[in-house]
C-alpha cells in the first residue's frame, strides 16, 4: 500500500515527499548553502568596519559586547544555512526553487546593505529605514518555505529575533548620538 492510499490523501502523500534531505545524499547541496550564507556573511563582516567613528558613538548599557557579535552572526547564518538547504530540497518544482533563491538574494542584499549604511556612510539613521526591509526579507522567507517544510521556517526565527535587537540597538544609537549626517 502506498502513502497516498493509506492516507486518503493527496497533500498527505506531497507532505511525505518533502521530508528532510537525507544529508548522505545532500552533503553537496549543504555544503553549497554553507559557503554561499558565509561567503554574505564575510562580505557583511568586510564592510563592518569598527573605527575611530564607530568607538565615538555612544551604546546602550544593555547592547552585547563588539566580540559577541561575531559568535552570534555564526550562529545565525548557519542557521540560516541549514533553512536554505532544507527549503531547497521542500520546493518540489524549478519555480519554487527560484523563488526561494529569489528570496534569499533578497536577504542577502538587505543584510550587506545594512553594513554598507550604518558602518560605511555613518547612517545609523537610513540603516533603521532599511532595516525594515531586511526584517520584511526574512518575514517573506519565513512565510514561503513554512507551509513546505516548517523546520526551515523555524530556523529563521533567531535571524528574525536577532535582527529586531539590531533595531533597538540602532534605535538606541540614533536617540543617543543623532542627528546624523
Amino acid at each position: 500500500m502506498n502513502d497516498f492510499d493509506r492516507t486518503g490523501s493527496a497533500s498527505a502523500a506531497t507532505a511525505l515527499s518533502r521530508s528532510s534531505p537525507n544529508i548522505k545524499t545532500h552533503w553537496r547541496s549543504l555544503l553549497v548553502a554553507f559557503v554561499v550564507s558565509f561567503a554574505v556573511a564575510g562580505i557583511g563582516s568586510w564592510l563592518t568596519v569598527l573605527d575611530a567613528w564607530y568607538f565615538q558613538l555612544k551604546q546602550p548599557p544593555w547592547k552585547p559586547p563588539d566580540a559577541a557579535f561575531g559568535a552570534i552572526w555564526s550562529t545565525i547564518f548557519s542557521l540560516c544555512a541549514i533553512s536554505a538547504w532544507m527549503g531547497w530540497h521542500a520546493c518540489l518544482s524549478g519555480q519554487e526553487r527560484f523563488q526561494w533563491l529569489a528570496l534569499w538574494a533578497l536577504n542577502a542584499f538587505c543584510n550587506v546593505f545594512w553594513s554598507v549604511i550604518y558602518f560605511k556612510w555613518h547612517r545609523p539613521d537610513w540603516s533603521l529605514i532599511e532595516l525594515l526591509f531586511l526584517w520584511q526579507s526574512i518575514f517573506l522567507l519565513i512565510i514561503f518555505i513554512y507551509p513546505r517544510r516548517r523546520a526551515a521556517a523555524l530556523l529563521l526565527l533567531p535571524y528574525g529575533v536577532w535582527v529586531t535587537t539590531a533595531g533597538f540597538l540602532n534605535h538606541s544609537t540614533i536617540s543617543l548620538n543623532g542627528p546624523f549626517g
